[in-house]
């Protein structure tokens, strides 16, 4: 190993995309059990390498050396060999600060509320008090260590101004939990979130929802990766670097989600994204059939909407969890606000608007078989395609030129 990642489990890490952006070297995923760790660390085959959960704390006895950064937080997530020595540092504490930034969030004077009590806690407490908060709260379901509990943060801390998850609460596969209410918080002013997968959390998706400034992980864990690289190679990269890779990651890992009426030509317009991009496809309506293992009408006709709006619900969690992919939705996806939610985690929202004269009813959309069905639905529909859009597009042309206007909007 020239330079990589130790961890337990690193099946959904990012880092090997992100480091083959900023060299020319392998870099490569060690997964490690917690016996093989000072052995690894012994032995010590590499340049430099990044520790993750839940080595942060365990690697710092094996270390000839570490940064005040790192001792001060009491983990190390960086290991560099310098002249046959090991040297820890921390560059989450980097990573985390350029996250506030990029939010908007100065903790100067600030109540800080930071549920976890892990090595990635102990960033957020160390770099929030550099950055001149007031007061840090750590958060934990026991309430021991010097954290309070998550009954005690409500009462007593319900003035907390910026908020940071440390904790796994959101991450996939358990992407439908949420750490905190953020009812109970009124004075939040931004919200930061450590996980990274999905892309954005239901802590992040509610915040915005509240007009809170939120971002997941991602940022972070560039900004923090690209801090490691220069300490790896003794250089330092341009300051838009993070940034770069960022934003060309956003784009690889967001699903294209395509919503609107019955009709409108998701399917087709999928198909045409796909031959462009060449990102896979999904199409909600044939994954349905499969799982059902009969026709739309038929579920219809049989088990009735209820049913078939379950199998739809159960269909998108599934398929929104991977990114990266093109998703043609059924018409009535978005009416259900945890299909939206789940879409949206790893995904932009693309209405394909439609006038109701120009859809035509089928007998296959027992919803839209007749032309006063479906113009009653669009009128029903449309303010709900709108309000879940990200963006809209008007595919008059061909659909060959839609998708070129979808995949033009997806670079901004």
């Amino acid at each position: 190993m020239i330079y990589g990642l130790i961890g337990e489990h690193l099946g959904h890490s990012f880092s090997a995309e992100i480091h083959a952006r900023l060299g020319e070297e392998p870099y490569e995923l060690r997964e490690l059990a917690p016996e093989e760790v000072p052995e690894f660390l012994r032995k010590g085959d590499f340049r430099g390498i990044n520790v993750t959960i839940p080595y942060k704390q365990t690697v710092i006895p094996f270390l000839d050396e570490i940064s005040d950064t790192a001792r001060a937080i009491g983990a190390v997530n960086t290991i560099v060999r310098r002249g046959g020595k090991l040297y820890g540092d921390n560059t989450d504490a980097t990573g985390l600060a350029m996250l506030l930034r990029k939010i908007g969030a100065d903790p100067r004077g600030k109540k800080v509320l930071i549920p976890g009590t892990g090595g990635t806690s102990l960033t957020a407490v160390y770099t929030v008090k550099k950055l001149g908060a007031s007061q840090t709260v750590r958060v934990s379901r026991s309430g021991r260590d010097g954290a309070v509990t998550y009954t005690c943060a409500a009462e007593e801390h319900g003035d907390a101004q910026i908020l940071i998850n440390t904790t796994p609460c959101g991450m996939y596969p358990h992407a439908d939990e949420c750490p905190v209410d953020l009812k109970l918080f009124p004075e939040l002013e931004a919200a930061a979130d450590a996980v990274y997968n999905p892309l954005r959390t239901n802590l992040v998706l509610e915040a915005r929802k509240r007009g809170i400034p939120a971002e997941g992980g991602l940022y972070m864990l560039t900004a923090q990766a690209v801090r490691a690289a220069e300490l790896f190679r003794d250089k330092v990269y341009p300051a838009e670097t993070a940034e770069t890779i960022y934003r060309e990651l956003l784009r690889e890992k967001e699903n294209m989600v395509l919503i609107g009426m019955p009709g409108s030509g998701k399917s087709t317009l999928a198909a045409a994204l796909r031959q462009r991009t060449g990102r896979p496809c999904a199409d909600t309506d044939k994954l349905i059939e499969r799982k059902a293992g009969k026709t739309i009408p038929e579920i219809f006709r049989e088990d009735g909407e209820e049913r078939f709006r379950a199998i739809e619900s159960e269909v998108i969690a599934e398929v929104s969890a991977r990114g990266g992919q093109i998703i043609a939705t059924g018409g009535g996806a978005v009416l259900r606000e945890e299909n939206v939610t789940a879409l949206r985690r790893n995904g932009r929202l693309i209405l394909l608007e439609r006038t109701a004269e120009s859809l035509t009813p089928t007998a296959d959309r027992p919803l839209a078989d007749t032309r006063e069905k479906m113009d009653r639905l669009w009128r029903e529909r449309e303010p709900v395609y709108r309000a879940a859009a990200d963006f809209t597009v008007r595919p008059e042309g061909t659909p060959e030129e839609a998708a070129r206007e979808i995949e033009s909007r997806w670079q901004l």
